[in-house]
């Protein structure tokens, strides 16, 4: 990859991981407040360590690939985050500097192949398509747990039948 492909794609990236995190917002604000336990089933999350997992996904991939390496990605929900609200709270404080620290990439670490777990190897701003299919299953599985949780689907790419499009 070029520096002067790879600094176009940052700036397209972030753009559309900036537009992505609006949804994932929405989603995060429609979980029920006292319905963070909800599981559809005992294989699942429950509602709060997917929302956790979903929020905290995105701000270690923007980290991981402003620094074009991936490090242990923790994952574990601190125990100060116990509801809905505690998760939208630390996305909207952690999703800024995140992004803007892929914004600030210099095209050379954009550009520089990077491992991830042996899995796969390609350029570092490349993972940001990555971080974005990851988001969107995971804001489906979410989403699907809200009505059974007496919630409510917000739009995500055009209406739903509890928020229809606006035209």
């Amino acid at each position: 990859m070029t520096h002067e492909v790879a600094q176009t794609l940052i700036g397209s990236y972030a753009d559309e991981a900036t537009q992505e995190s609006g949804i994932t917002r929405k989603i995060l604000c429609a979980i029920p407040e006292e319905q963070g336990a909800y599981k559809p089933s005992e294989k699942c999350m429950s509602a709060l360590d997917l929302a956790f997992h979903l929020a905290a996904s995105e701000v270690w991939f923007l980290n991981s690939i402003a620094n074009a390496s991936f490090s242990d990605p923790g994952g574990k929900r601190p125990e100060t985050i116990t509801t809905p609200g505690d998760v939208v709270a630390w996305y909207d404080a952690e999703f800024a500097p995140a992004i803007d620290r892929v914004r600030g990439m210099s095209p050379e670490t954009a550009a520089q192949v990077t491992d991830f777990y042996g899995v796969m190897q390609m350029p570092a701003i490349k993972y940001m398509n990555f971080l974005i299919k990851h988001s969107v299953h995971h804001r489906g599985q979410l989403s699907a747990y809200l009505r059974p949780m007496g919630g409510k689907v917000p739009s995500i790419y055009g209406g739903s039948a509890d928020e229809p499009m606006q035209m």
